[in-house]
């Protein structure tokens, strides 16, 4: 058997809950004094009729007016301490003021009896004491709420009466006393559970309230010590880059002066190495950024073909190396939507991982469709696919369907959670249909642009397939105060027989081109210890060489001077940078047999993002 749960009592909820239950108790008692007078005069009315004096009940009556009037300025001076008291002092003032109230209006309803007691006719008796018993029992459900109110007016309303009972019911009080007496523990009892279930209400209510109280304190801890974290890794993102930046850099060039067989699979696997670290690293910055608030959204008119023709470029050379037949399907520069180019762009670049990385032969599209007013970038895939269990949990952060554990581990499950943030930002919508093994198809809808007469100067630039096949040539100035990583660019520069001068401040950048180094890119940190402005020597770098192209390199994401050289249209590069990548870029900007664009510098219509 269950044990039965301990009885709840007055003293076991707290002030303001017995507050609250005085308040409907006294709610009750001064509605009941007030609305009594209306019997009197009936029964009065009732008495007069009968050729009866009626003044007993006239006294009665006028004296439950004066009753009434007084019980309502009580009324109002109890409604004034509840506002102006705490709950404890209001108890300790009110409870035994209520208690008399209760008990005289008790000794007030037995008086109706006790007046008329042998001088009214046996149908007016009985009938004035079911009216009584009626008033007692709704009294034992609507005074209850204070069960020691209640119970002082019961007695105080039926003692009396069962005491004149041989005078009211001189023929009958024998029958009529034990019944009086059941009746009386029946309407206790009754009060007793009323009691109980308002005592729960109260006790779940407060329950309920601690549990929220708990669980919005809790829920404010966890949401504190997830800005805290979401804080560090943005305030941090340039220092903990850095390391990653260079090692990448490193790892490249031991790979291509280390021709030796037997190395190559380690160096592969290290390499492969890196560039999970490097994936998981910017996705949970992404992640992190987004969760913070720290990324700004700018929507603005954005054409698909350009970002789909760069994202391409940056995937091309690994769907090669792969035989992945990756192809892209253009939308004749239509395309043209309202969105954040870099949450765009960002997105377009997860989605394309993702279908690489779980497509082991076939092919992958990236296609721009229109969908009535709106344009849809879709990602099909021929991959393992998606079981239809895991659909609904494919785009939450650190999911990975079991399958794909079985074809690559390197994956850590923030991609496409990345991808959903974005989408929320942009006002955009997101889906996906899956066959399990037989492959996916990812798409992000967003709306048309309004712009008549519309036509990007960059639908019309020739995005050419590049690769680490192609030879580079040309001069590269570096600024970076981190002596690491200045090393791994040298070192990087020099395997693809690129001539490199680095320096770690303005002073020593001004001092190359001094000695008659002439860049024809220079990429500048943009976060220098010495107190520069990364930005503002980049310009001066570029007024002093025009030829030359140039980008901001930053480990960070929302600076006033990031937003500043992206708004004026300088190329910004986030670290950690990934070697293929940048050697699509420098493909663009090196003087190479391939055309490439001129101008003072070189703008684009979004940045190029480190993969």
């Amino acid at each position: 058997m269950r044990a039965s749960q301990p009885k709840l009592k007055f003293a076991d909820v707290s002030a303001d809950g017995q507050a609250r239950l005085l308040d409907m108790a006294y709610n009750r008692l001064v509605y009941g004094v007030g609305l009594l007078p209306i019997s009197g005069v009936a029964f009065g009315f009732w008495q007069y009729s009968l050729g009866l004096n009626p003044e007993g009940y006239g006294l009665w009556t006028l004296s439950y007016l004066l009753a009434g009037v007084a019980v309502r300025k009580q009324n109002a001076t109890y409604r004034d301490d509840r506002v102006r008291l705490p709950s404890q002092q209001a108890l300790d003032k009110w409870l035994p003021i209520v208690y008399r109230t209760a008990t005289l209006h008790g000794f007030g309803l037995a008086a109706t009896a006790v007046i008329t007691a042998g001088r009214v006719p046996f149908e007016f008796t009985l009938l004035q004491a079911v009216i009584l018993t009626t008033i007692v029992a709704a009294n034992a459900s609507q005074m209850s709420p204070v069960l020691a109110a209640f119970r002082r007016f019961a007695l105080a309303a039926w003692v009396p009466c069962m005491m004149i009972a041989p005078w009211a019911f001189p023929n009958h009080w024998l029958l009529v006393l034990p019944l009086s007496g059941v009746m009386l523990w029946t309407l206790d009892r009754q009060a007793q559970v009323s009691h109980g279930f308002f005592l729960h209400q109260i006790k779940l209510e407060e329950d309920s309230v601690r549990l929220a109280e708990d669980y919005r304190n809790a829920k404010e801890e966890a949401e504190a010590a997830l800005r805290a974290k979401n804080l560090f890794l943005t305030t941090a993102s340039h220092d903990l880059r850095q390391p990653v930046h260079a090692m990448g850099f490193l790892i490249e060039s031991i790979s291509l002066r280390n021709q030796e067989s037997a190395l190559q699979p380690a160096l592969q696997d290290l390499k492969q190495s890196v560039q999970s670290i490097t994936q998981m690293f910017n996705s949970l910055l992404d992640l992190s950024r987004i969760e913070l608030g720290a990324q700004p959204v700018n929507l603005q008119t954005v054409a698909l073909d350009p970002l789909m023709n760069d994202v391409a470029t940056l995937f091309r050379e690994e769907a090669r190396s792969r035989q992945i037949d990756l192809r892209v399907r253009l939308s004749g520069c239509q395309a043209v939507v309202t969105a954040d180019a870099m949450l765009l762009r960002q997105s377009m670049i997860n989605l394309m991982q993702n279908a690489l990385r779980y497509t082991q032969r076939g092919g992958v599209l990236m296609a721009a469709r229109r969908r009535g007013g709106d344009w849809q970038f879709e990602v099909w895939d021929t991959g393992v696919g998606i079981a239809e269990e895991d659909l609904q949990r494919i785009y939450s952060p650190y999911f990975r369907p079991e399958h794909a554990w079985r074809i690559d581990n390197a994956g850590h499950g923030l991609g496409l959670a990345v991808v959903a943030r974005c989408a929320d930002l942009m006002d955009a919508s997101q889906g996906l249909s899956s066959r399990e093994g037989r492959g996916s198809r990812f798409w992000l809808r967003l709306p048309a642009a309004q712009v008549i007469g519309w036509r990007s100067t960059a639908c019309n630039q020739a995005v050419l397939p590049v690769g680490h096949g192609q030879t580079l040539t040309g001069r590269c100035l570096i600024i970076d105060d981190e002596p690491q990583v200045r090393r791994a660019w040298q070192a990087l520069l020099s395997s693809w027989d690129v001539e490199a001068a680095c320096a770690a401040s303005a002073n020593e950048a001004f001092a190359s081109l001094d000695a008659g180094f002439a860049p024809h890119a220079i990429f500048c940190d943009q976060r220098l210890r010495s107190g520069e402005s990364g930005f503002e020597l980049l310009q001066a770098l570029l007024e002093r060489c025009p030829e030359a192209a140039g980008a901001l390199i930053s480990g960070e994401f929302d600076s006033p001077a990031l937003a500043q050289a992206e708004q004026e249209g300088y190329l910004v590069l986030h670290k950690p940078l990934d070697p293929e990548a940048l050697h699509a870029l420098l493909c663009r900007l090196l003087p190479s047999d391939l055309p490439t664009a001129t101008g003072t510098h070189r703008s684009y219509s979004s940045p190029l993002r480190a993969l």
